[in-house]
Formats: C-alpha cells, sequence, structure tokens
C-alpha cells in the first residue's frame, strides 16, 4: 500500500458500522448510495482486505472491518483535532497583526490605515512597533518578530518584498527668525550641503534620501543627529539650524507658523513609502487585509 486510505472514506466505513447500512450510511455523509459503494470497494482494494459483507438486510463488518473502524476512528479524532487546532492557529493569525513602522508612516499614514483596517476586520488586534527603516527590516527578517513592516529610505532593504503604498517629499525648515525665513530665492543645493543641519538619525529613511541627495557635494557634518521626529522639529524650532523633514511631519507647525518651509533649488527630495515583508513569503490573513484597507483609504498624496 503506497498510500494511506483518505480520511473521508474512512469516515464513511465507520458510519457503516454505526448505522449498519451502506445507504444510511451515503446520507450520513452527504453522499449518494452508488459513490459510497464505489468508495469502499476502492477502499477495500486499497488495504487488501475485505471490509464488509453485504447482505439484503444491511452491511455488516469482516473481523478485519472491525479492526479497521477501531483504527480508523482514532485517526479520525486526531485528523478532527488537528484541523480544529488548525483553524484556531488561522484564526489567531487573522486575529493578530504586528506591524513595525518608520516613524513618518507610523505618525502621518498609519491611523488612517488602520481605521480602514477596523472597518473591514473589527476584531483585528494590532501591535506597533516604531523604529527606523534599517530596524524595520531587522525585525522582518532577523528576530522575525513583525508581519509587515514600512519604510520610507530611497532603496528596499536587502531580504525584503514590497510594495508601494505612497510617496513624500524631505523639506527644509527653520524657526520664523532664521535669516533663511526671509530669503526671496531658493537655496542651492551647494548652500544646502554647506550648512550644519538638525537631522534624523543613522538609519532613518529620512537621513538615508538625504544623504543621497546631497551625494557628490561633500556636506559638512550635521549639527544634531536625532532619534525621532519630534526632537528634529523641536531642535528646529528653538533656533539651533535648519532641519530637513517630511512634509507629513512638518505640516501643523508650517501651518501655524512656528516653522518656515524653505525651497531647494536643483536637489531632488521626493521618496516612497513601501510596505515590505520578508522576500518570497505571501502575505496573508490581517497583513492582507491592510494593503487592501490601504487602497481603500487612498494613497498618500505626492
Amino acid at each position: 500500500m503506497s498510500q494511506l486510505p483518505d480520511l473521508e472514506s474512512l469516515r464513511l466505513l465507520v458510519r457503516v458500522a454505526e448505522l449498519g447500512s451502506v445507504g444510511q450510511a451515503a446520507r450520513a455523509v452527504g453522499m449518494t448510495q452508488p459513490s459510497a459503494t464505489k468508495r469502499l470497494g476502492a477502499l477495500e482494494r486499497r488495504v487488501g482486505l475485505p471490509l464488509l459483507v453485504r447482505t439484503p438486510r444491511g452491511s455488516s463488518l469482516t473481523n478485519d472491518g472491525r479492526v479497521m473502524v477501531d483504527w480508523s476512528v482514532r485517526l479520525l479524532a486526531a485528523a478532527d483535532e488537528f484541523q480544529a487546532s488548525l483553524a484556531a492557529l488561522r484564526e489567531a493569525r487573522v486575529a493578530q497583526l504586528r506591524i513595525a513602522a518608520s516613524m513618518t508612516v507610523a505618525e502621518a499614514l498609519l491611523p488612517g490605515w488602520l481605521h480602514q483596517l477596523r472597518l473591514r476586520e473589527p476584531d483585528v488586534r494590532v501591535g506597533l512597533t516604531v523604529v527606523n527603516s534599517t530596524e524595520v527590516a531587522r525585525l522582518l527578517l532577523v528576530d522575525e518578530s513583525v508581519d509587515i513592516g514600512f519604510v520610507e529610505g530611497p532603496r528596499v532593504p536587502p531580504g525584503l518584498g514590497h510594495r508601494t503604498v505612497g510617496h513624500d517629499e524631505l523639506i527644509v525648515v527653520v524657526a520664523p527668525r532664521h535669516p533663511w525665513a526671509r530669503r526671496r530665492r531658493p537655496l542651492l543645493a551647494g548652500e544646502l550641503a554647506g550648512t550644519r543641519l538638525v537631522v534624523r538619525e543613522v538609519g532613518s529613511g529620512t537621513r538615508d534620501t538625504l544623504e543621497l541627495a546631497l551625494r557628490g557635494l561633500d556636506p559638512v557634518p550635521a549639527h544634531l543627529a536625532l532619534g525621532s521626529n519630534a526632537a528634529v522639529k523641536g531642535a528646529a524650532m528653538a533656533g539651533s539650524a535648519p532641519a530637513v523633514l517630511s512634509r507629513y511631519a512638518v505640516e501643523a507647525e508650517l501651518a501655524t507658523g512656528r516653522l518656515v518651509a524653505v525651497p531647494v533649488a536643483g536637489l531632488s527630495l521626493a521618496r516612497t513609502l513601501r510596505a515590505v515583508w520578508p522576500r518570497g513569503r505571501r502575505l496573508t490573513g490581517a497583513a492582507a487585509a491592510l494593503l487592501q484597507a490601504i487602497d481603500a483609504e487612498g494613497r498618500p498624496r505626492g
């Protein structure tokens, strides 16, 4: 016997033992009697043993058939337990979504996306870790402690599959009393490279985008490198130095006049926002539902 008997045939055999006829067993499992007879015949041929004695009054088990039924009951119980456990595991996976997101995405975009997700999947429990883009990749690939990540750097970290979920741009901002706030002409790229700035820490998507844009211009060292958007904004508003941040991160400060945007000529600071996950893994459950929710929310403006 090259393969084990299929479970449905064993389930049918057990029903015959319980009900005393192939016809009643067929009805109990939702099968026609000819199909049940054919399946039981195939089962006997597969195991190489006579299992049933068929008479005008019904069907009875042979001695070998009774042994097969005893084994089948135990096997089917284990299979049912396995199926129930697998269903519970799938439900737990669907009900829990572990996200790692870079700071700009977490602060500006994820709240709207998660609102859309809860409209679709109200029972999903979300765990969110806010880190820079480099750490998002580590949590996905090394720790394997999150299901999906969001990054904002100029490149996709190695080993990750990805999908674009929006676009963003970095802008230069200063305090209202800073001399640049009164400029009539845009900054030149060389002027920006020659100025000590307040920037995000190494490993953040914001820092990587800025360094890539200034590559070849021999930028001077940063005035301050800080680990959060809020800290960078605070330093800029205090007048420490100009800062470079996502437009999303400074919308409120620009609207209230606490920061002033300074245009820069000849320098592209656009960047792509991406959902990421380990390459080769198919997103399922709540992670796939989140991407659908992002579509429903609408892609972030460029």
